[in-house]
C-alpha cells in the first residue's frame, strides 16, 4: 500500500499543478464565457507527455502509471476541470487503439494522438442508449473491405474538433456480444455532427451528436476481433472513471483554496470568516472528504495497476465517491462565499457547474451502485 509519494510522482504532480496555474487557470473563466476550447493550450500540455500518459513509449508516450494519471488529471482540474477532462476522454481512446490495437495501427495513429496533433472522442452513447449501453443501435454492415455505418452517437465530448472517434457500433445480434469497436476518422464521407450542445456546465470543450450516414469505414480500422466491442469500452470506463474521479477532487480542491483565501480576507460581525467555529468546521469536514476520496482514488489506482481483479468495482466505487464528494465541497465552497459565490468572476459557480456533470458521465452514480452491488452479491454467492 502506498501512503506517500515517490520523487519522481510528486515531480510528475508539481509540473502538471503549475502547467495548471500557469497556462489554464487565468483563463478558465473567460474560456467558459465564450465556450472557446483550447486546443493550443492542450498540445502544450501535450508537448509535456500530458497527451498519452499511460501509452506505451514507443509510439511516443510517457508510459506511465494509472495512479500517476489520477495526480495529473487532479492537478490539471485545479486550473480548470473541463480542459482536464477532455485530455482524460484523449487519453481513455488512445489506449484504446495502444491496448487493442495492431501494431500497424498504433504506428499509424498514436504517435500524433500523443502530440495531440490529432484529437480523439469515444462514443458509445446513444440518444436510446445511455446507461444501457449494451442496447446501441448504431450499425456497422460488411461490405466487402469495409463496413457501411448508419446510426448516431449522442454526448460526445470533442465532436466536430476531433480527428478520430473511437466508436462502439453493432457488427452482430443484440446484446453486448454483437458489438464490435471502429476507429473512425472525422473526414470520412457520411460522417457529420450537430449543433454544439448548450449545457450547464463544460462550455470550453464542444459536445456534440456524431452522425453516420452510409459512412464507409475500412475493416483495418477495427479494433480486436468482431463482438468484442463491450469489453473494450469497459475497459476504458475503468480507467476514465478514476480520471474523473480526479477531476472532480482537483476542482474541488480549487473551490476549497479559493473558500479559505476569501474567509481569511471577509469579515462579518467585526470577525473575519475563517474566526466562526461553525464555519472551521464546515472547512475541516470539506478537508477531509476530500483527503478520504483522494485516498480511495490511490487504492482503486494502484489496484487496476495490478491488474486486482477488484479492479473494476474499486474504479467503481471511486468514481462515485469521489464525484459525489467533489460536487459536495464545490458546492459548500459557493455557500461559503455567500452572494459573492454566485458571480462568475470568482470562478466557484463554474466549478459547482463543471463538477455536477462528473455524477452522470463514465457511467452515472447510480450505474456505479450497480456494479458495485453485483459484485458483492456474487462474491457472497
Amino acid at each position: 500500500m502506498q501512503f506517500a509519494l515517490t520523487e519522481d510522482q510528486t515531480a510528475v504532480r508539481d509540473m502538471a499543478r503549475e502547467f495548471a496555474a500557469e497556462k489554464i487557470a487565468p483563463f478558465a473563466v473567460k474560456w467558459d464565457e465564450e465556450r472557446y476550447f483550447p486546443l493550443d493550450v492542450m498540445r502544450e500540455a501535450a508537448a509535456l507527455g500530458i497527451g498519452g500518459i499511460y501509452i506505451r513509449d514507443d509510439v511516443g508516450g510517457s508510459a506511465l502509471t494509472r495512479f500517476d494519471a489520477a495526480l495529473i488529471f487532479e492537478a490539471l482540474a485545479m486550473g480548470c476541470p473541463t480542459v482536464s477532462a477532455f485530455i482524460s476522454i484523449h487519453n481513455m481512446s488512445a489506449w484504446m487503439i495502444d491496448a487493442y490495437g495492431s501494431q500497424a495501427q498504433r504506428q499509424q495513429w498514436l504517435p500524433r494522438l500523443c502530440t495531440m496533433e490529432l484529437l480523439a472522442s469515444y462514443c458509445l452513447t446513444e440518444p436510446g442508449s445511455g446507461s444501457d449501453a449494451a442496447a446501441l443501435s448504431t450499425r456497422a454492415v460488411r461490405d466487402g473491405d469495409h463496413y457501411v455505418l448508419n446510426g448516431q452517437k449522442q454526448f460526445i465530448s470533442g465532436a466536430g474538433a476531433s480527428d478520430l472517434y473511437v466508436a462502439m457500433v453493432r457488427t452482430g445480434s443484440e446484446g453486448p456480444s454483437g458489438i464490435s469497436t471502429l476507429v473512425i476518422e472525422g473526414d470520412t464521407p457520411g460522417v457529420s455532427f450537430g449543433g454544439n450542445e448548450r449545457k450547464m456546465g463544460w462550455n470550453a470543450q464542444p459536445t456534440r451528436a456524431v452522425i453516420f450516414e452510409n459512412a464507409r469505414v475500412p475493416v483495418a480500422n477495427r479494433l480486436g476481433d468482431e463482438g468484442i466491442g463491450f469489453k473494450i469500452a469497459m475497459a476504458g470506463l475503468d480507467g476514465g472513471r478514476l480520471n474523473i474521479a480526479a477531476c472532480s477532487l482537483g476542482g474541488a480542491q480549487s473551490a476549497l483554496d479559493k473558500s479559505l483565501y476569501y474567509m481569511k480576507e471577509r469579515k462579518a460581525f467585526g470577525k473575519r470568516l475563517d474566526e466562526f467555529q461553525a464555519l472551521q468546521f464546515r472547512l475541516a469536514d470539506m478537508a477531509t472528504e476530500l483527503e478520504a476520496a483522494r485516498t480511495f482514488l490511490w487504492r482503486a489506482a494502484a489496484a487496476l495497476d495490478r491488474k486486482d481483479p477488484d479492479a473494476s468495482m474499486l474504479c467503481a466505487m471511486a468514481k462515485r465517491f469521489g464525484t459525489d464528494v467533489g460536487f459536495d465541497v464545490a458546492n459548500q465552497a459557493l455557500q461559503l462565499h455567500g452572494g459573492y459565490g454566485y458571480l462568475a468572476e470568482y470562478g466557484i459557480e463554474k466549478i459547482v457547474r463543471d463538477l455536477r456533470v462528473h455524477q452522470i458521465l463514465e457511467g452515472t452514480n447510480e450505474i456505479m451502485r450497480l456494479i458495485v452491488s453485483r459484485k458483492l452479491i456474487e462474491a457472497a454467492r
